[in-house]
């Protein structure tokens, strides 16, 4: 029960996160949201390795900068397949492959499980295309390319949840840090490298566009916008560090072989924290396959939490 309690409120703390990242992204190029999300998420992850404590070993390093870099890779690969579109495929694809990569590793080490948690497991996984299915009115085509890159981004996801598994139960939050550090370094290189290149990717950088923003905006409100946005990126940085912090929880909170594949596909289900969000802030409906998605979620995790 109390895995798949963390298993949730990582992945709804990660869908918040998400939603707030999709929202400074529209005035920010995403990859540089990103970029100083994982910054700032290196902050609380001190203060919780003050607090909480943390022990920096061999394993529990090399496992952390297994995820910092499968996590950054993750993050490129899913901003490049959702440019490349289309999202109503691509994004339900990437969230399928991060959920369904951890199961088939540990049904590969010999992990057994019940009727009911394979059921529990098929409808999260069915649960997770549904939540996360987007309208896509660009009219991009589906290409092979789209494919495999989202493919690629969700195994990065996967690859999060896998490394975390490795680390030693007794590491606290170090491999954590670790993680963040590496991530943060990562996207901070691309976040450079594509504002040196000036490639598309997200929106304008409000500095570069203010000759031609600057009008339709009165003097007095920018300097609150720009304090909102830094709130939003800081808050998104800050959610996505709690995200993590309770994955690897609950992958430590049982030694059951069981508590990876439960985790892993529990995680994926993060969208719904982004739609929901995104109800109550923009007010935005959720679509009838999201709402399914969601009751199927629910039922999923009582599933789980039975098995």
């Amino acid at each position: 029960m109390l895995t798949v309690v963390l298993g949730l409120s990582g992945a709804l703390v990660y869908g918040f996160a998400d939603f707030l990242g999709g929202l400074a992204s529209r005035r920010l190029r995403a990859v540089t949201v990103a970029a100083v999300a994982a910054a700032v998420g290196i902050v609380p992850l001190l203060l919780g390795l003050v607090v909480v404590g943390g022990v920096f070993t061999w394993a529990g390093t090399l496992w952390g900068a297994v995820a910092g870099m499968s996590g950054g890779i993750g993050v490129l690969l899913l901003y490049r397949a959702l440019a490349i579109g289309p999202m109503s495929v691509l994004s339900p694809l990437t969230a399928v492959f991060a959920a369904v990569v951890p199961v088939l590793v540990a049904v590969f080490r010999g992990t057994a499980l019940s009727g009911l948690a394979v059921t529990a497991l098929v409808v999260a996984v069915v649960a997770v295309v549904l939540v996360a299915a987007v309208r896509d009115t660009s009219g991009a085509r589906l290409t092979a390319r789209g494919l495999v890159t989202a493919a690629v981004a969700g195994c990065g996801f996967g690859g999060i949840v896998l490394a975390y598994d490795l680390t030693p139960s007794d590491s606290g939050v170090a491999p954590l840090v670790v993680a963040r550090v590496l991530q943060a370094v990562l996207l901070g290189v691309a976040a450079l490298v594509s504002g040196l290149a000036g490639r598309p990717g997200g929106a304008a950088d409000p500095a570069a566009s203010a000759a031609v923003a600057g009008s339709a905006v009165p003097p007095g409100t920018r300097p609150r916008l720009v304090g909102r946005l830094l709130l939003t990126v800081v808050a998104c940085g800050v959610l996505d560090a709690l995200a993590n912090v309770f994955i690897q929880a609950g992958l430590h909170s049982s030694d059951d072989p069981v508590t990876l594949p439960v985790v892993s596909v529990l995680n994926a289900l993060y969208p719904i924290g982004t739609v929901v969000l995104a109800g109550v802030v923009l007010r935005e409906r959720l679509s009838a396959v999201q709402w399914a998605g969601i009751v199927l979620a629910f039922a999923a995790s009582v599933g789980l939490a039975l098995a």
